[in-house]
């Protein structure tokens, strides 16, 4: 069932949300212990949440009315849940991370303020790689989170527990963050909708930064519709992030339903050679034909400096994160090691808080930015981030969207990659771009990958800026067409 489906029944009096919240917490009781994707539970918040929002209901008269109805939004009383890097007064805030075990945040994130006030009811916060560093959700300092595909694959990173959670219908949607696919990459593996808004059209205010320039929150829903209706909440100027653009909250499904007849679509070689699996490969080829049986133009392009981003990435995202990452050294924040004196202290805190990839990439980043190389990578990496912005500006004058794999294989085993970095990173080859440029894109399901193992397949939708409306409407017409929202995992379809 689809938020919105849920949305429905909730405001017609089928269900209460309070019947709403105690079924996800009883499917959380039973799946969490083997999927992980939760860590930690809010179930007597979320059932005193669900009691306000049914009076509300009574009060205002909307039992029966049509969604919508008496002021309220379509979504009023359904369930989500957040990924924990995103602050909730009151509520542990953790990133996965040992360093912040006892973090309780004094105030809400600017997206956790309004889906309070939209009626949403918080179910908990969602495991994740440490810090959000990563792609398989194998660095958490807690436990990994699984693919409820398949409990012995990853489910993506680094929103992997957001992403499992939806997938596994625990919660009807969640929200994850995007720094270079972190949002989209997991929504592919599990077989859902994962969004990266453009940057500066959702708050970051109170999202724990990973990389300033580069972090952004998305949506992960159960279909196209869901996403839009999301981004209808959570979108739109926050004074309190100064990088929020001065927009004004849009409807990001106004164009839902809307034919793509003679809509122009870029296919980017770059994006579709080696490294793809063939299970992918012709899950995208039969993808790319339903646009064209729907009548939209399908062409192939170039982006010619795709090559380099995945490179200049690892320069840019880790030196944001060495300097993001200073804050946690035992006196702000989280644990604290106590030692002879205070360097001392600093170390023993910082060498017991953070995870072998969370350091790896401080000592990248602070390599990065030092005296005598910041000019020969640090620079150069940001030069060439101009170049990769400059492929999508120039695409724009010709496509109306783009198509790609939002990944190059399907879920893979636990412990598959993790010896090889490289070979890990790999994995957001073709998401990180599209951070690098600030643009928006969406992963949906494109179909099974038609091996023996049958895994879903991400199609990477990729848009103009602040253009979600288009890659929404796009989305949903493959959708519509394709059937794939249909497409769940066994432990979903057995109930």
């Amino acid at each position: 069932m689809t938020a919105k489906q849920l949305g429905f029944l909730i405001g017609s009096g089928a269900v209460s949300a309070g019947e709403a919240v105690e079924h996800f917490l009883d499917r959380i009781d039973r799946l969490n212990g083997s999927v992980k994707a939760f860590l930690r539970v809010t179930g007597e918040h979320a059932l005193e949440s669900a009691r306000k929002m049914d009076q509300r209901l009574a009060e205002q008269g909307r039992r029966g009315a049509a969604p919508g109805a008496g002021g309220l939004p379509d979504l009023f009383g359904v369930p989500f849940a957040l990924k924990d890097n995103i602050c909730t007064r009151g509520i542990h805030t953790t990133c996965a991370s040992r360093i912040l075990e006892p973090f309780v945040p004094p105030y809400d994130a600017t997206v956790t303020i309004r889906l309070r006030e939209a009626g949403q009811v918080l179910l908990g916060k969602t495991n994740m790689d440490e810090f959000a560093m990563g792609s398989s959700c194998e660095n958490s300092g807690f436990f990994p989170a699984r693919n409820p595909w398949n409990l012995n694959l990853v489910p993506g990173g680094s929103s992997g527990g957001s992403a499992a959670a939806v997938a596994a219908g625990m919660v009807p949607y969640a929200l994850g963050s995007d720094t270079g696919g972190s949002v989209r990459q997991p929504a592919a593996l599990c077989g859902i909708v994962g969004l990266k808004p453009t940057y500066g059209a959702v708050s970051r205010y109170g999202l724990v930064a990973f990389a300033s320039s580069l972090d952004q929150i998305g949506p992960l829903t159960r279909d196209v519709a869901d996403c839009a209706e999301v981004m209808n909440i959570i979108g739109g100027h926050d004074p309190m992030d100064s990088t929020s653009a001065p927009r004004p909250r849009g409807n990001y499904g106004e164009k839902l339903g809307m034919e793509i007849r003679g809509l122009r679509i870029g296919v980017p070689k770059e994006y579709m050679g080696q490294g793809i699996e063939p299970g992918v490969k012709a899950a995208i080829d039969r993808a790319l034909g339903v646009f064209e049986s729907l009548g939209a133009v399908v062409e192939e392009c170039s982006m010619p400096h795709t090559e380099y981003a995945l490179s200049a990435y690892y320069l840019i995202a880790p030196a944001e994160a060495s300097s993001n990452l200073a804050r946690y050294d035992g006196v702000k924040y989280g644990i604290r090691e106590e030692a002879a004196d205070l360097l001392g202290m600093y170390q023993k805190t910082r060498r017991r808080g953070f995870g072998p990839e969370v350091k790896r990439r401080i000592m990248l980043g602070t390599y990065a930015l030092s005296s005598g190389y910041y000019d020969a990578y640090y620079l150069k990496a940001l030069k060439v981030r101009t170049l990769v912005k400059s492929d999508f500006d120039k695409a724009w004058e010709k496509y109306d969207v783009l198509a790609c794999p939002t990944s190059p294989t399907v879920a893979f085993p636990i412990g598959s990659k993790t010896a090889d970095p490289m070979l890990m990173y790999l994995s957001d080859v073709f998401s990180i771009p599209v951070n690098m440029a600030g643009v928006p894109a969406i992963s949906i399901p494109c179909g099974l990958d038609g091996g023996d193992r049958g895994l879903p397949v991400g199609l990477q939708i990729m848009g103009r800026p602040f253009d979600e409306a288009t890659i929404l409407m796009v989305a949903h017409a493959f959708e519509q067409a394709a059937g794939t929202s249909r497409l769940v995992p066994a432990m979903v379809a057995e109930g």
